[in-house]
């Protein structure tokens, strides 16, 4: 071990057992093309239509199954199993032609059929499909015959749909049959059967998922992918992280950013550093006291040092966020984060708490005391730094700790029993996503953490819907970003940056906004500066 990393030397060592011992059962005769992927959470499922976790939805898009079309490294649609399309004069009608010798991993053909059932589901605000607003108007969906589809629209479109390079088609003879309401309990989502360039092989719940290479995948969309396999294995310690990538059990992983700089110091890694579509927020549950009250919601808003934040526990590789747009996007309001301990003061004085003898605030004997409901992961260190800012401002915060399953339970219950939680709200380029956590024709949906869902917001929407230009609908999601920020719902604390580290026998890695895995059928296993020896003989 080398001599920057003697310091650590206890940390890698308690941290290998651990790590040793999950990814032994994973793979004990490793082969060398086989990528070991870290993922800090499991994968929420293998069903596009019912998923919201990042990785998951990658692992979707770019591995187990094809979209229509897909975004290219400048974020242009282009064709993918939609060799080409065409609009008609009206520009209401989409006619998509699909690429040849697409098949289902259970040996049944890829068809125009299964786009049409895939569509179709995700338009169906029973399945829940966190995208669903953005196909809300189209009519219907027809298969013209095998390999042509069309769509009809209820009014004139002046973009491609979007929506087209992230949704990926499903096998409708294998989830017809699921009764829409039910798509998030259907056995194929813990054991999917794809069309994509790898193959489903196994999942152990909590521990991992194997993902080998698809031999057959059509030459026209890419041919198989160079790796032969990839293991995502469930490490949620920041250290076991940094130990697996020190010792080469893991090649892949998130890394603190805190630990950035000893990986660069390793001739054996190296250091990702890039954009991403996620941002993080407190949801207040507005249904119940305190945060029914918005004067409560905007005193924490504005109790908050996102600059702090993002200093002290990302290192610097995040930006403060003042909305739920990244202030990159054209759509963005252009604001800066508010951060006023004295108009928070204030605002929680008007609204009736006021500092006790000991600091706390109290209103009819009763302590402003918060339970901040997060997944549990590491030390928690924004948890903290929140907990921090609101305890200067007389707010007692408790942190509860659970795994990603029972957040999500929690998160989505139609009756909101959480007081605040911690939110990583997965982005899109259309806003989608915004839509999916606040539009009332979603609600229940799988974003729908908050609950809030105000005619002001509804009528707001449709305006952003009913845009026939570009500049329509900057305006509209402009108003309706104003509207959020008076309300507060969600305080929105900053947008990530993506931190990864990689064995540098890992190669043609490009991680950008379109997500980690974006390119991983391109991805290559070369001789680096070092070579792992296989798992199981290792101490």
């Amino acid at each position: 071990m080398k001599m920057w990393q003697r310091g650590h030397r206890s940390i890698v060592r308690g941290s290998r057992v651990l790590l040793v011992s999950l990814i032994a059962c994973v793979a004990p005769q490793r082969s060398t093309d086989t990528v070991i992927y870290a993922s800090g959470a499991d994968l929420e499922s293998g069903n596009p239509l019912v998923t919201v976790h990042p990785l998951s939805r990658q692992v979707q898009r770019y591995m187990l199954f094809v979209t229509l079309a897909r975004y290219d490294s400048s974020l242009t649609a282009v064709p993918y199993a939609a060799t080409r399309w065409q609009w008609s004069a009206d520009k209401r009608a989409l006619t998509l032609h699909l690429a040849s010798g697409l098949g289902w991993q259970d040996g049944k053909p890829t068809t125009a059929h299964d786009v049409v059932f895939t569509i179709d589901a995700a338009r169906d605000l029973a399945t829940g499909y966190a995208r669903a607003t953005d196909l809300a108007d189209i009519d219907s969906a027809v298969a013209i015959n095998d390999s042509t589809v069309m769509l009809h629209y209820a009014r004139p479109q002046f973009n491609f749909p979007l929506v087209l390079c992230e949704l990926p088609i499903l096998p409708a003879h294998l989830l017809s049959s699921v009764p829409r309401r039910d798509m998030r309990r259907a056995p194929f989502n813990l054991a999917p059967v794809g069309n994509g360039p790898f193959r489903f092989v196994e999942r152990r719940a909590g521990d991992h998922w194997t993902f080998a290479r698809n031999p057959s995948f059509s030459e026209r969309l890419g041919g198989p992918p160079r790796i032969g396999g990839l293991v995502i294995v469930v490490v949620d310690e920041p250290t076991t992280k940094f130990a697996g990538l020190a010792s080469g059990d893991l090649d892949v992983a998130g890394i603190a950013p805190s630990m950035a700089s000893l990986v660069r110091r390793d001739a054996s890694l190296r250091v990702l550093d890039y954009p991403v579509l996620f941002s993080v927020g407190l949801v207040f549950n507005t249904h119940r006291p305190p945060f029914a009250d918005v004067r409560v919601r905007r005193a924490v808003d504005l109790a908050i040092d996102r600059e702090r934040i993002v200093r002290a526990a990302l290192a610097g590789y995040g930006r403060p966020a003042s909305g739920p747009v990244p202030p990159d996007n054209h759509l963005a309001r252009k604001a800066l984060p508010g951060h006023d301990p004295r108009i928070a003061d204030s605002l929680l004085a008007a609204a009736g708490w006021i500092r006790g003898a000991r600091g706390i605030r109290m209103r009819d004997g009763r302590a402003l005391a918060i339970d901040l409901l997060t997944v549990g992961s590491g030390d928690n260190a924004l948890e903290q730094l929140v907990q921090a800012d609101l305890a200067e401002r007389g707010i007692r915060l408790t942190i509860r700790q659970v795994e990603l399953g029972r957040f999500l339970t929690e998160a989505r219950a139609p009756e909101k029993q959480f007081e605040l939680l911690v939110a990583g709200v997965p982005g899109d380029l259309s806003l989608a996503y915004v839509g999916a956590m606040f539009d009332s024709r979603q609600a229940g949906g799988a974003l729908d953490y908050a609950g809030f869902h105000p005619r002001e917001l509804d009528s707001l929407f449709a305006r952003v819907r009913d845009a026939r230009s570009a500049a329509e609908t900057r305006t509209a999601w402009l108003a309706l970003q104003d509207a959020l920020a008076r309300d507060v719902p969600v305080a929105w604390i900053y947008h990530s940056r993506g931190l990864q580290g990689m064995s540098a026998r890992i190669h043609d890695v490009r991680m950008d906004l379109r997500g980690e895995l974006a390119t991983v059928a391109r991805w290559n296993v070369g001789d680096g500066p070092r070579t792992p020896a296989p798992l199981a003989s290792r101490p």
